[in-house]
């Protein structure tokens, strides 16, 4: 046996699994491509870079993500530590700072005494040492090959789409106003002077919002499904994963669904008019300094000049400058339920863990939980102790390792949810309080030892 455990992937996964062994005096080898070699998504160096959504979900532990984050707080996460210290306003949300927080990642793990970080593509699995592979969902050819004849099995593939990234100064705030939902809607009792007031302070709003009325949205639906896509072979086109739907494929389902979903106008007036806009497109702060903003909910395959000539036509927009476009992506992940256990364990060789959204977990906080349980699960298994470390299902992170290793023939890549973790005893009806009484027990069955 050798005297390091090997980790293959620097990404959130592989990153947190670094820090959990290394902090239990364990040595590691830590493999990453970059700079060397991209995948089609990656742009920078660095360790855990986050290549979609800044946004790590809700807070509130009466959202499943919030509840995963607070777990994760709870057992110290290297890097829910550091999105917490790289946050950016959204909300209710944990929205970090992209390029500081995957710069501090790999300034902690590479500092570590306890990794080598061994800058290039690993294109063998060892098989008589230890190893997590935390490749993630842009695996590369060469390993691919590796996985497949570990598992015997075929690997499966799933499409994820990127919204674009746009810079503040090229909004049209003549148009654009600042705003978090519900809390815009012009209360009766306020007059205009405090409706302006209350428009004009920033301090806690945390989203950008482009209001729309009925013919602009109509002009913008009709050349959002008219526009040129990147092409898909005929077998992809029924693999893009339903949580990060392109929009112009939901705009395809018809000309209402939009309204009902990433551009709903609920919550809002317009101050124009003082009455709800007919739709309305929101942007998330994408960095620290508050000068570049995604796109919400519009993850897209448009080509790039496409998306610069249709999303121009949304209100507020007319002169965007874009630092990054859209971007979809082939993703890949192993049939996990008849190939791992709760340990994130290979089955068929105790001396192979997998970690991250290769092994089916959807989202960034749910590949850094999986790195956690297989980093703890292979320091037993280093140290010789025989225990495995099994959370209970009723956490969060004990129900997304018991989905992922439970047989299923539909299997489908999962985030953190509710309808994954065992009912309360109790009947409550009222949802939020359901919740909050769901997560509580959570934190309460979070002792592992």
């Amino acid at each position: 046996m050798k005297d390091y455990i090997t980790i293959i992937g620097g990404g959130l996964a592989g990153a947190e699994a670094a820090y959990q062994i290394s902090k239990r005096n364990i040595k590691v080898k830590l493999y990453e491509m970059k700079p060397k070699k991209f995948s089609p998504a990656h742009k920078n160096s660095n360790l855990a870079e986050i290549v979609c959504s800044n946004s790590l979900k809700s807070n509130l532990i009466t959202n499943a993500c919030g509840l995963l984050k607070q777990e994760l707080r709870y057992l110290d996460s290297l890097l829910i530590k550091i999105a917490d210290k790289t946050s950016v306003p959204a909300g209710q949300a944990l929205a970090v700072d992209r390029e500081i927080f995957s710069k501090m990642v790999t300034e902690e793990i590479e500092k570590s005494k306890n990794i080598e970080v061994i800058r290039k593509e690993c294109e063998n699995i060892e098989e008589d040492g230890i190893t997590i592979i935390a490749t993630g969902p842009l695996t590369s050819e060469k390993m691919e090959k590796e996985i497949s004849k570990i598992t015997g099995q075929d690997k499966l593939h799933f499409f994820d789409a990127a919204a674009p990234i746009l810079t503040k100064d090229s909004i049209n705030f003549n148009i654009a106003f600042y705003g978090n939902r519900y809390e815009q809607e012009k209360k009766s009792n306020e007059s205009d002077c405090e409706w302006k007031l209350r428009l004009d302070n920033k301090s806690n709003e945390s989203y950008i919002n482009l209001p729309m009325d009925e013919k602009e949205y109509i002009t913008f639906y009709n050349e959002l499904i008219k526009a040129e896509t990147v092409t898909l072979h005929e077998f992809e086109k029924n693999e893009i994963f339903e949580g990060c739907m392109p929009i112009e494929i939901m705009a395809k389902r018809g000309i209402e669904t939009l309204r009902f979903g990433p551009l709903k106008p609920v919550g809002f007036d317009d101050p124009r008019t003082g009455k709800r806009p007919y739709a309305i497109v929101q942007l998330r702060q994408d960095n620290q300094q508050g000068t570049i903003y995604n796109m919400v909910g519009f993850q897209t395959n448009l080509k790039f000049g496409e998306q610069k000539r249709v999303f121009k036509l949304i209100p507020g927009l007319e002169n965007v400058e874009f630092v990054k476009y859209g971007v979809m992506h082939r993703n890949t992940y192993i049939n996990s339920t008849k190939l791992l256990n709760e340990t994130y364990n290979l089955k068929s060789n105790n001396n192979i863990y997998f970690a991250g959204q290769i092994t089916g977990v959807e989202g960034y906080v749910e590949s850094i939980s999986s790195g956690m349980v297989a980093a703890l699960n292979a320091c037993e298994r280093f140290l010789k102790t025989n225990k495995k470390i099994i959370f209970s299902e009723k956490t969060m992170i004990g129900a997304l390792a018991k989905y992922i290793s439970t047989e299923n023939n539909n299997f489908q890549p999962m985030n953190a949810n509710f309808g994954i973790l065992p009912e309360l005893e109790e009947k409550i009806k009222d949802k939020k309080e359901r919740y909050k009484k769901i997560g509580e027990r959570a934190l309460d069955n979070l002792n592992f030892m």
